[in-house]
Formats: C-alpha cells, structure tokens, sequence
C-alpha cells in the first residue's frame, strides 16, 4: 500500500484501496441503472409512442431530482457525515429499476426516472466524502478511480440495453435490480468502515488557502460552468446520439447503442487519466487542456463520415472527461471540510442543468432536427476561456 503524509510531523495516512474499489463498484452499479434509462429510449420510444419532447422530459426528471437533493444532502452531511445513508440511496435505485421494468404508462416510467435520481442524490455526496477520506492523500487517483467505477457503469449501460433488453423486452430490466441489492450490502459495509473512521478521528484535517470570499466564490462558479458545459454535451450524446446516428446513418438501433458505448468507454480511460496526470502535473492544466482541448473534435463531428465518427467519438469522450476529477479535487482544495456540498454542487446541480438543457435541446431537435443540435453543441468547448479565471494555487 502506498502512504501520504497527512500534515508536517503526523503519520502517514493509508490509502484504502479495498474500500475505494468498492465504492467505486457501487459507483458503477449506480450508473448503469442511469445510463440503462437513455439507452433505452429508442424502445421505450416505440413502446409507448414518446416525442422527443417527451424524452427530454424523462431525461430531466431523472436529472433534476438528483440535482435538487444532492447539494441539499451534501451540504447536512457535512455537518454530520450519515455513511450509513449510502445503502438507503441504492434502495431507491432498485424501487427505480422495478418501476421502469413493469410500468405501463408514462407517468410511471417517470417515477422511476426520479427514484433513481433520488439514489444517485443520496450516493454521490456520501460517497465522495468515503473516497477522499479513504485517499491517503491521493485525492486526483482516489477521485478517479471513484469516477472510473461511474463511468464503465455508464458505458456498460447501452451493451446491456443492446443485448439484454432489446432482444428480452423491457421488462428483463428488473434483472438488473439483483445488482442494486448486491450493491447496498456491499454499501452497508463501506458505511461502517466510514463510521469507524470518523468516530476514531483519523480523517485528514483541513488546510486552508491565503484567498478571499469573492475570489473562491468566483472560482466556484467558473468551475461549475465548465462542469455545466461538459454535461450539456454530454446529454447531448446519451439523450440523442443513437437518433442522431440512426438518421444519418440509417444504423440499427444495437448498432447505433454500440456507437454510444465507444464514447462512454472514452470517458472511461478519460476520468481515470484526468486524476493520475492532475496528481502529478495539477489540476489547473489538466482542466485546460480538457474543456479546450476537445472544440476541433466537436467542430468536426457533425461532418463526419461513419468511420471518422467512431473515432472522433472516443477522442471526444477521452479528452472532456479527463477535466472532472480535477475539477472535483480543485474545487475541494478551494473549499476544504466541505467535501459533501462540492460533491453535491458538481455531481448534482451542474448534472441536472444538463438535464434542462436536455430538455431544451429535445425541443430543438424536434423544431429544427437532430442533426443542428449537434452543430450548436459543437461550439461548448469555447467555453473553456473561462479558466483564465481560476486562481493558481500551489499544489501540496
């Protein structure tokens, strides 16, 4: 195991890695019931005669419920840290899941919707806290192996929906409720082990930085726009990328969801390199190079024949996904002890405006087609500029 000094003249702290796999396990298990949801869409679209309109309306109950309650959760358990909670958020995940299998009408595929944002708003704030404590100091390898576990959950989604779901029907989707049991057993245990934790008092303490009020405030909402950009894109793909392949390409609709899955498997390796380089190098430059890094790819992707398609699309999910583990860690640094709030702030409220603006962008797509929201999309990443605004801090 590898060790990290927790501050001058104290012992070293432990990097946990069995508990960081775990929660990053549950962190996948979560995320393949949410990316399940979009990519389901085309057949829940045929099942039950949906708009786009309609679509978009699913994607923002989802995110909207996770949005609201995570700040809100984040901010309570950082005044007092419930680990235990994390097994009652996978909970409603698998209430979510069962609602999405068997649901006959609209409005119940929309209850299920919010249920499992009311998981996700429930694990995410909590279980960032367990991975940062768990860090031993590793907080950019520590968050990115907590966001890895998310994000091959969210690609693992459309290869389950492609082979499992479409050829079985929708309601083959509560098979997938087993593994929302599995993970709160597993969920049940971490919070012990965080609980032994905090009432040992071996958390790292806090440090604080020589800034202002207005010059953190400022650097918050900066990174939270950046967030706010990149998950307006990526709705963008996991709401609508299969349509918008289907009618350019005329692909089948597995065919289309394999496609989907080469951008989140990018994302994937994307979140775990942002960390191990933004320990190394800092998180700033990763940042820059990220949000910036992918405006030639999205320019591009629009015009694209199928072949150069694939490749833009695992390019693009590489390089924007590699900005929000450092985003998480240098918002953390800006705002220390309030790991349960910035988890909230980033996870929840920047996630669900990209579900409004997913709704929005279904509005477009049905006024104007699926292929100019995707020329607008293509012009986020100017918004990257914006890190000229955040302060350079010296890395410990």
């Amino acid at each position: 195991m590898s060790q990290a000094t927790t501050a001058r003249g104290q012992a070293p702290v432990t990097t946990a890695w069995l508990v960081l796999v775990g929660i990053s396990l549950c962190h996948m298990i979560n995320d393949v019931m949410q990316s399940m949801l979009a990519a389901i869409y085309p057949l829940l679209r045929q099942e039950f005669a949906l708009s786009y309109w309609q679509i978009g309306l699913m994607t923002f109950a989802f995110q909207v419920t996770a949005s609201l309650l995570q700040p809100v959760v984040g901010a309570v358990t950082d005044k007092k840290p419930m680990p235990m909670s994390l097994a009652i958020g996978m909970g409603s995940t698998f209430f979510g899941v069962l609602l999405l299998a068997l649901a006959h009408e609209y409005w119940v595929l929309l209850s299920g919707a919010m249920l499992i944002g009311v998981g996700s708003s429930v694990f995410h704030p909590e279980s960032s806290r367990v991975a940062r404590v768990a860090s031993g100091g590793r907080f950019g390898t520590a968050q990115s192996l907590f966001q890895l576990g998310g994000n091959f959950g969210t690609a693992l989604g459309p290869l389950l929906a492609a082979f499992v779901v479409v050829p079985l029907g929708r309601p083959s989707i509560a098979i997938f409720s087993a593994a929302a049991l599995l993970g709160s057993a597993v969920l049940w245990r971490i919070g012990a082990w965080a609980e032994g934790r905090r009432k040992a008092g071996t958390a790292r303490p806090v440090r604080s930085l020589n800034l202002s009020r207005g010059r953190v405030a400022t650097a918050i909402v900066v990174l939270a726009m950046l967030t706010f950009t990149k998950n307006i894109y990526t709705a963008s793909i996991s709401s609508y990328y299969t349509f918008f392949l289907i009618d350019k390409f005329q692909l089948s609709t597995q065919q289309a969801q394999l496609m989907l899955f080469l951008f989140l498997g990018g994302m994937a390796g994307g979140v775990m390199l942002g960390g191990l380089i933004g320990d190394r190098v800092g998180p700033l430059k990763v940042i820059w190079f990220s949000i910036l890094g992918i405006l030639p790819f999205t320019l591009a992707l629009p015009y694209a024949g199928l072949a150069t398609t694939g490749v833009l699309t695992v390019v693009i999910g590489l390089i924007l996904a590699s900005a929000f583990p450092a985003i998480v860690v240098f918002a953390q640094e800006l705002v220390p002890g309030r790991t349960g709030l910035i988890a909230g702030i980033f996870f929840g409220f920047a996630f669900g405006m990209g579900g409004i603006a997913a709704a929005v962008l279904g509005v477009v797509a049905d006024a104007r087609g699926i292929a100019f929201v995707y020329k607008i999309c293509s012009f986020l990443p100017l918004m990257g500029l914006l890190t000229v605004f955040l302060p350079r801090m010296e890395r410990a």
